[in-house]
């Protein structure tokens, strides 16, 4: 027999809370905004306040989606096809406009043959052979940390190259300087290390940053880290816990800075008090 419930019961029956499931489970992503402003966090994680991306995200998703089919694509031991990967560039370029709108700060068609010519440079310049199987692409992997106290830590490894290197993706438009860029991305690259060795139980052979960089002419920089160190893992558990404390707080307060120009949420901030 199906139980059927009382309309009374159903009404009552109590609404998720938000900061008490993200204490449950902490991505890079929350812990990266969480440390760049915590109303933004707000905002994005706890009101849910949608909001389209910039034009810069816009560009650096189209670019990530291209660079997830020639990984599956060499996962598959398919032929390397540029006219193949400029099709799905062209029509993900168009399909994701239909359901967000984007506000271009220049002109469109220069950004999109920007964004095209500097995938063209990555897959000349780029270290990975066109014959080198990735041990993972685009794997959700999740690790349990409650034996030291803190919350479910949850990710997505974009690539894994083959023997265990860590591959993440950057589309900038500034060249960046590989000391800052380590020190910028630690939190994310500590996850993926955490991450990685929880599901696998081996330590990763090393990560790397491939910065694809829109300037006039295209550039690749590779960054290649060492695994993450005992220190950077106690760094993360620190910021975690700080995390976890200040969301059970509901410490949701600005962080004024240069990277507000381009926050998304600038008007609810100037309003908020």
């Amino acid at each position: 027999m199906i139980a059927v419930l009382d309309p009374v019961q159903v009404a009552a029956r109590p609404e998720p809370n938000p900061t008490e499931e993200l204490q449950k489970t902490v991505s890079a992503s929350r812990l990266n905004c969480w440390l760049q402003c915590r109303l933004k966090f707000f905002f994005r994680y706890v009101l849910q306040l949608p909001r389209p991306p910039s034009a810069a995200m816009f560009v650096g998703s189209i670019a990530h989606q291209v660079l997830q089919q020639w990984n599956h694509g060499r996962w598959r031991k398919e032929p390397f096809q540029t006219e193949k990967f400029k099709a799905w560039f062209d029509s993900q370029w168009t399909e994701e406009q239909k359901t967000s709108k984007i506000k271009w700060d220049d002109d469109q068609a220069d950004e999109r043959a920007s964004a095209w010519k500097t995938l063209e440079h990555y897959f000349l310049e780029t270290p990975i052979k066109a014959d080198e199987r990735p041990e993972a692409v685009e794997v959700p992997v999740e690790a349990d940390l409650s034996h030291h106290g803190l919350p479910r830590l949850i990710g997505i490894l974009d690539l894994v190259r083959a023997g265990g290197t860590i591959v993440d993706f950057k589309v900038t438009g500034k060249t960046p300087d590989p000391e800052q860029a380590i020190h910028q991305h630690e939190i994310q690259l500590s996850c993926y290390g955490v991450l990685y060795r929880d599901a696998t139980s081996r330590k990763e052979a090393g990560l790397e940053l491939h910065h694809l960089v829109r300037t006039k002419t295209p550039k690749l920089i590779v960054t290649r880290i060492g695994p993450i160190t005992q220190q950077q893992e106690t760094r993360l558990f620190k910021v975690m816990e700080s995390y976890v404390d200040g969301v059970g707080r509901q410490d949701f307060v600005p962080s004024p800075s240069f990277g507000c120009a381009g926050c998304e949420y600038f008007t609810e901030c100037r309003r908020w008090s």
